[in-house]
């Protein structure tokens, strides 16, 4: 969201002057303008810099992207980043949004030369819109079928030199024309401790929040590896800061505030912990299938999918087996809850 968009939907009557709109701006957007200020995924930053600089060179557009990964890493910020660096508009929009070809043709045909166009959640949009997008895609142009039977005939209508960055958390579920018709195709994975300890202290400098090296490692641990949950923890604690205790956030007061809201030393929430208690102690630590686990524990089966399972599954607690879920010694022992198969299995 841009800066007038946010200033729009405030209410800034009680706000004094301009710089108390802007350090309100600041506390809301706390994503980075350009490559220098993203912290992580150094192989697709050096990838993209390389590719910028080259169609930078030749005065063109940079060739389609598709980023695809888990949610929260900085897709949406990437795609961003792009236009701002490459000095062009973006137009931001989603694939469920999508619904017609009169949808997809309208956003194409309004699009001047250099425009990015992102749409999140690409794989969510319907086969006819699809089919729109490859012609429009590779030569630039959507044809249009008038008439019907003998007086049936196809318009050509010319397009803008475009750059379509998609991002998507399935990218198993794009088709393959679709997918082959993006020249920069990227991975953005996990981040590390240290560089989400990074990202909160660029962040905490932009909220303007004072924090300890050793309280920004502390929210970084917590954090499951995605700078969105980092960002959100990082404002839940200056919350508790602010209430409960005086001074800078530092390990101390970042374990008390996280435990306060649930969230354990590996970033594990009451909504992990209960499926990993029904999958340990309901179905014996499995196998079970998802939409068992889901009506057992009350959740949507997707929210279980593309919210639970991915942190788990990288932790290695929980593994996929064409049987169904199945955990492992390590949820076992960090639950704290006896593994009866493995006793018995000893005892052969």
């Amino acid at each position: 969201m841009s800066r007038e968009e946010i200033i729009k939907n405030l209410d800034t009557q009680d706000l004094e002057n301009q710089n108390d709109i802007e350090e309100l701006y600041q506390s809301i957007n706390l994503r980075p303008k350009n490559l220098l200020e993203y912290v992580g995924q150094k192989s697709v930053v050096n990838s993209l810099q390389t590719a910028m600089k080259a169609a930078k060179n030749r005065k063109e557009p940079l060739e389609h992207v598709l980023f695809h990964g888990p949610p929260g890493l900085g897709k949406t910020t990437l795609a961003h980043v792009i236009a701002t660096e490459s000095g062009y508009k973006i137009i931001h929009t989603s694939g469920p949004s999508l619904e017609r070809p009169a949808d997809m043709v309208g956003l194409l045909s309004n699009l001047n030369f250099g425009d990015v166009l992102f749409i999140d959640e690409i794989h969510r949009i319907s086969k006819g819109v699809e089919e729109y997008m490859y012609s429009a895609m590779e030569d630039f142009k959507v044809d249009f079928i008038t008439g019907s039977g003998t007086f049936a005939k196809t318009l050509s209508f010319p397009l803008q030199r475009f750059t379509l960055v998609g991002a998507t958390t399935r990218a198993g579920m794009l088709s393959s024309p679709l997918r082959d018709r993006f020249g920069l195709t990227y991975h953005v994975d996990y981040y590390s401790h240290e560089e989400l300890s990074h990202v909160i202290k660029r962040s905490s400098e932009l909220l303007g929040i004072k924090i300890t090296e050793e309280g920004s490692y502390e929210i970084a641990n917590r954090s499951r590896g995605t700078p969105r949950i980092a960002n959100r923890l990082l404002r839940r604690v200056r919350d508790y800061s602010e209430v409960h205790e005086k001074g800078n956030i530092d390990k101390n007061i970042s374990q008390k505030a996280l435990e306060s809201e649930g969230v354990d030393e590996l970033g594990l929430d009451r909504l992990d912990r209960e499926y990993l208690k029904t999958l340990l102690v309901n179905y014996k630590g499995g196998p079970a299938g998802i939409e068992a686990l889901a009506a057992t524990i009350n959740e949507e089966s997707q929210t279980l999918i593309d919210v639970v399972e991915p942190f788990l599954l990288k932790i290695g607690f929980v593994v996929r087996t064409p049987s169904g879920r199945k955990a492992t010694e390590k949820a076992y022992s960090y639950l704290n809850i006896s593994n009866k198969k493995s006793d018995q299995a000893q005892l052969f």
